[in-house]
């Protein structure tokens, strides 16, 4: 196949979707790649190491959205690069579906095929290409040492000539593969970990990893069964807030990283519980992207609400880059492995495949995934 890897558009991406190691795994499968000028930059990685990959280099956007049989970002196109791809190739990244129905429509209008890695379901057998979640693991990484440098306190317990100094408290809030890897990153540093969810299911993996699960008795709840919190009701959040109020009075630092797939995020941290917190105390919103946690937060802005500090990365993964596109480009890479047919290398993309049913928005002319069903046809 002919893979392009054109340079990432989106403000303040500095992830890349091909990494030189991942692009070197493509060109000895037998498949040709090429890469715009600068596409791996910001992550640390140099023209120079792609060519020495066996990797082209082409000069500029038109040249990499031209004549390729697959594309790859890590983020979604720009509606005005639609009409420079080529008919008939299939365009693989993150792409935010649930917000870009106009945009997968002109796609699909224009004979492409879209697959996006975030709709891949979350089985045993996808875990290999589940970019959603390697993503995550570094995001709930880099959130807790953004918070750490923010405190006006140390993370672990001291022993000293000085005195004693107490671990920092943190309250981690949604325990998904983000809010997993806070709690392990805060346990490394020193920190009490406490870690609320919705899902009593996830008690377990919090306790493994040092910290203590607050129960709180929400009625009925639990998760999809790709492995998501269910949205709650405006009694059981208005409960849920009643009952965290106190934990993140009693906290150094709250972390929010509850989402609900393809739907807002819950405002969870109010004005009011903020205004119960210490003075010198920070919060940091993992879920701004998909409208936030937290009350007040602004996307990649710090904002001190009496004496607290408020810190919302719009792209946590981004702040490590080399490792954020190292693991995204090993997903695309075994996901391109995974569905290529081993004698003509192409991409083989059956829809009856569960994995591909799951991921496949758009092909031949029309909208393909259960989630359109409803909808009428692109130009209807």
């Amino acid at each position: 196949m002919k893979i392009s890897v054109p340079a990432e558009v989106h403000p303040g991406e500095t992830r890349v979707a091909l990494t030189p190691d991942a692009a070197q795994r493509l060109v000895a499968a037998g498949h040709a790649v090429r890469v715009e000028t600068g596409a791996g930059g910001s992550a640390g990685y140099a023209d120079t190491e792609y060519t020495a990959a066996g990797a082209g280099i082409v000069a500029d956007r038109t040249a990499a959205l031209d004549d390729a049989e697959l594309y790859l970002q890590v983020r979604k196109p720009r509606a005005e690069d639609v009409p420079e791809l080529p008919p008939g190739a299939v365009w693989l990244s993150f792409f935010d579906p649930f917000k870009e129905e106009k945009l997968l429509r002109d796609m699909a209008a224009r004979g492409l095929t879209v697959i996006s890695l975030e709709m891949l379901p979350r089985t045993t057998l996808a875990q290999k290409m589940d970019a959603l979640s390697s993503q995550a693991n570094i995001a709930g990484y880099t959130a807790v040492i953004l918070a750490a440098a923010r405190l006006n306190r140390i993370f672990p317990m001291m022993m000293t000539p000085a005195g004693a100094i107490s671990p920092a408290r943190v309250f981690v809030i949604g325990a998904g593969v983000a809010g997993l890897q806070a709690i392990a990153t805060a346990r490394r540093l020193g920190a009490r970990v406490e870690a609320y969810d919705t899902r009593p299911v996830v008690a377990e993996q919090v306790k493994s990893l040092g910290a203590k699960f607050v129960n709180i008795d929400l009625g009925a709840t639990g998760q999809t069964k790709d492995g998501y919190a269910k949205a709650l009701t405006d009694e059981q959040l208005e409960r849920q807030r009643a009952a965290l109020a106190k934990r993140c009075a009693d906290a150094d630092v709250v972390l929010t990283a509850a989402q609900v797939f393809g739907r807002p995020a819950p405002r969870i941290v109010t004005d009011a519980m903020l205004a119960g917190m210490k003075p010198g105390s920070v919060v940091v919103d993992m879920a701004i992207e998909n409208g936030g946690n937290v009350e007040g937060a602004r996307a990649d802005d710090e904002v001190n609400r009496r004496g607290v500090t408020i810190l919302a990365p719009a792209n946590p993964a981004g702040r490590a880059p080399a490792h954020a596109s190292q693991m995204f480009a090993s997903n695309v890479v075994n996901f391109i492995e995974h569905f290529s047919d081993k004698e003509s290398r192409a991409l083989r993309l059956d829809p009856g495949n569960e994995l591909l049913a799951g991921c496949l928005l758009c092909r031949d002319g029309r909208l393909v995934h259960k989630m359109f069903a409803a909808s009428p046809a692109p130009g209807g």
